[in-house]
């Protein structure tokens, strides 16, 4: 399998730097939370090549569906994005994380490379279903004489997963991955243990992290951890937290946590008084 290219080598799980020769903390590689993304995303940004204006970028508000990760296009031909797209297949599409708005830039966004043609015959039963399945209202339109399915084979990929955490991830990776098995039940995951939990985050930050504060809530879950932000008088820090054992469903993940919390519990009177 090609190396992964991005910032700097990582083996089976993407690992952010740490301090001093505190052991690296597992998290899902570049490749895996690409394809996160657009797994979750529905709405991205299409840059074709100008047909009027050779050469400059052309940028579109793009619904999308996937075709085992690649972005299908429901377009009119009377489309300007889609007239250039018939003139060079070239584009890129961008998708950012959802609800990304309150803080863009520390949100995680991938923008994927490739070419965009009209989708094969053969394979328009299934992206057609997973498109109407994304985007129900499209159903009003899907079978207009001028609109078609496009699909982008992706060449490249480019991951940025917030301040100082981006790079290059290879076409065979991007491929090769699968969105992580927690995605379309995070949020609620995230809701859930920052409104009922809190005193437990608080606890796991503080034994796994070092991290004292008032306040604690979980900002993201994948299916090797989560990210913690501990909020204290004096500052604001963060910190990831590996559970266990790795997890595949929400019902994994819960008892995940609940054992490590009562881990926590028990050590935590010995831990006070060292």
């Amino acid at each position: 399998m090609a190396k992964d290219r991005s910032s700097k080598p990582k083996p089976s799980h993407a690992r952010p730097a740490s301090a001093g020769s505190e052991p690296e903390t597992p998290a899902p590689s570049f490749a895996e939370r690409a394809r996160t993304l657009v797994h979750l995303g529905r709405v991205g940004t299409l840059s074709s090549l100008s047909r009027r204006h050779p050469s400059w970028p052309f940028g579109s508000v793009m619904p999308f569906g996937l075709d085992a990760g690649r972005p299908t296009l429901l377009i009119s031909t009377m489309a300007m994005h889609t007239q250039n797209l018939l003139a060079d297949s070239r584009a890129s599409l961008l998708v950012t994380e959802p609800d990304a708005a309150s803080d863009p830039l520390g949100a995680g966004r991938v923008t994927l490379m490739g070419r965009v043609e009209k989708t094969p015959s053969s394979a328009l039963d299934p992206v057609k279903r997973d498109y109407l399945a994304r985007h129900p209202n499209a159903s009003y339109w899907v079978d207009f004489q001028d609109f078609a399915f496009f699909r982008m084979e992706v060449t490249d990929v480019y991951f940025v997963g917030g301040f100082g955490v981006m790079g290059w991830v290879s076409a065979e990776e991007y491929r090769a991955a699968r969105p992580d098995p927690l995605a379309d039940s995070a949020r609620g995951m995230i809701e859930h243990m920052n409104d009922d939990h809190a005193d437990a985050l608080l606890l796991l930050a503080s034994g796994l992290a070092g991290l004292e504060g008032e306040t604690a809530r979980m900002t993201s879950v994948d299916r090797l951890g989560f990210q913690v932000v501990v909020t204290s008088e004096e500052r604001v820090r963060g910190a990831r937290i590996a559970f266990d054992r790795e997890v595949r469903s929400p019902e994994e993940a819960r008892a995940v946590l609940v054992e490590m919390v009562r881990k926590e519990r028990v050590a935590a009177p010995h831990a006070d008084s060292s």
